[in-house]
């Protein structure tokens, strides 16, 4: 074999894997001297396997030669988000806490990857504990990965260094978690294929956890028949994650050149035209899309639904607080100066959330999910923006927070239907933009077509970043923001708080950051309905009311 193995698809590199026309070794070691060129610019891995890939590499191809070939992914290179459990490898979640600890047991999924003999490279970057709208990053113990397209611009995130590893070529495909858009918005950013399964469909044991009612696991890929194999290898039932769905899993891939003539498209315009002020550039895009799945011969239906992005925004925000700072509370009470400012902030907006508010959210989300589901009784999948803004350069803190929470990632976290990201053009600087096809519970079969069909029309594919260093900012010693004192009328709530956590003479800044974030999270709450149905229970872990 010739040309650049980094950038072969994996679903052709199975084939000539299968048939013997390529070696394991020769492929993984392409990827192990494509990390040595270029990811000392991109920094998508914390942790590089090399010996131990090209020793499994050696192994998967003995085993294929003596015709014990295992399937699609026998012999392929992957890559994880660092905050899946590896047993014998370092599992950082990108944080001082945990920058030296060595799980004793794999991550669910990746159990099933190795079975299937795919080969890992190694721990991709990511947010602190995998949460986060994106500002602090300079201040972790890793440096951040940067975008492929343009290094002196944001990856997304919190899969942020698996995006940039598919598009630079550091990794085939990979695996990353998604609270609120975390595999969708890097996908985007970064101009790669970005699925978040059915809630319930992959399992999350093994993972360490950011909101256990919102958190989905899902691959990223160059193409959508990538994503698509991944996902069969992933998928299925397991009784270690108590959201796991009781589900059979499908062929994924067997679809996808059927085309979609005469399926029903809802188009679903205001997230983007209505309630953010989007990048012209992403409605032009969106635009575009549009006229492409028409002339497939697909049958649009209008979609206006009664409620905004912030709705869903606001819904999310009292739930992730909530439940991350559950998961968190006791590094929080003891370990909180060695954590990010972002994560603090986080934390401290959970402990502010009172138990009425959480429930009167999760209730709230029965509503929603129950919204969302009624677009399919009309449609077979529905298309909408993803993030409503092109990649923001680093230095633009700003722009960093409006590209994570202006997005539309969040109304699928928080109603459990399949999402995918997908590319739909570039701006004119050659920064990737992108749209989410979305559908039925358990039906990432359609999504998938849908995306294949759209690939398969569309030229965007034919693209690769050059990875170039390109100005990239001087962010590296910046020094954490600082938070004002809090107003007169404030210290006191301040104070009941820290007194109420256990914390002993706070600090002013501390107290600023308390004032604050309460504030921040009454006026979520206040934006939740004023009333609802009382027969409408709360799920703490939430689940689609159908499985097949």
């Amino acid at each position: 074999m010739s040309g650049e193995l980094h950038f072969l698809g994996a679903a052709e590199a199975g084939r000539l894997i299968q048939a013997r026309k390529l070696s394991p070794v020769e492929l993984v070691d392409a990827f192990l001297r494509r990390i040595d060129a270029v990811d000392a610019t991109v920094h998508s891995y914390i942790t590089v396997l090399a010996d131990q890939a090209t020793a499994a590499a050696r192994a998967a191809e003995a085993e294929i030669v003596s015709g014990g070939w295992r399937g699609p992914l026998h012999g392929l290179p992957y890559g994880l988000k660092d905050n899946f459990y590896t047993k014998g490898i370092r599992t950082t979640a990108g944080s001082r806490l945990t920058q030296d600890d060595v799980p004793s047991r794999d991550a669910a999924v990746h159990s099933r990857l190795a079975a299937g003999g795919a080969i890992l490279l190694g721990k991709l970057s990511t947010y602190e504990f995998g949460t986060g709208t994106g500002e602090g990053l300079f201040e972790l113990p890793f440096p951040p990965a940067r975008n492929p397209w343009n290094t002196a611009c944001f990856t997304g995130g919190s899969s942020t260094g698996v995006g940039a590893a598919v598009a630079a070529g550091t990794a085939m495909f990979g695996l990353g978690t998604d609270t609120g858009g975390s595999v969708r918005l890097p996908a985007q950013a970064c101009g790669v294929v970005g699925l978040k399964p059915t809630y319930g469909l992959v399992s999350r044991a093994g993972i360490l956890p950011n909101c256990f009612s919102l958190d989905h696991v899902g691959p990223l890929a160059w193409t959508v028949e990538n994503a698509a194999l991944a996902l069969r290898a992933i998928a299925g039932t397991d009784p270690d994650d108590p959201a796991s769905a009781n589900v059979t899993v499908g062929d994924y891939a067997r679809d996808l050149h059927t085309g979609i003539s005469g399926l029903r498209i809802g188009v679903l315009r205001r997230f983007h035209e209505r309630d953010v002020a989007a990048d012209p550039a992403i409605g032009k895009a969106f635009d575009a899309a549009i006229a492409v799945l028409t002339d497939l011969g697909a049958q649009l239906i209008e979609l206006d639904p009664p409620v905004s992005l912030q709705d869903f925004r606001n819904c999310m925000r009292i739930l992730n607080t909530a439940e991350s700072y559950a998961v968190h509370e006791q590094d929080f009470l003891e370990r909180r100066a060695e954590m990010g400012a972002p994560l603090r902030d986080k934390l401290i907006a959970g402990a502010c959330v009172s138990a009425a508010d959480y429930l009167k959210a999760q209730r709230w989300r029965r509503q929603l999910a129950h919204l969302v589901d009624g677009w399919f009784a009309s449609c077979d999948a529905v298309v909408c923006c993803g993030a409503t803004r092109r990649a923001p350069r680093f230095d633009d803190c700003a722009g960093i927070v409006a590209f994570t929470t202006e997005s539309a990632m969040a109304a699928f976290n928080i109603s459990g239907h399949p999402a995918l990201s997908i590319c739909n053009g570039f701006t004119d600087n050659r920064l990737p933009l992108g749209m989410q096809i979305a559908g039925r519970w358990f039906d990432e079969t359609t999504v998938l077509r849908v995306g294949a069909a759209y690939e398969r029309a569309t030229a965007w594919r034919q693209t690769r970043p050059a990875c170039a260093a390109t100005d990239p900012p001087r962010l590296d010693t910046a020094p954490e923001a600082g938070t004002a004192p809090p107003a007169a009328e404030d210290a006191a709530v301040a104070s009941a708080l820290a007194r109420r956590l256990g914390i002993e003479n706070p600090t002013l800044q501390e107290l600023g950051r308390f004032s604050a974030q309460f504030r921040s999270i009454e006026a979520a709450a206040r934006r939740l309905p004023e009333r609802l149905p009382k027969d409408i229970e709360p799920l703490a872990i939430f689940r689609p009311k159908v499985t097949p």
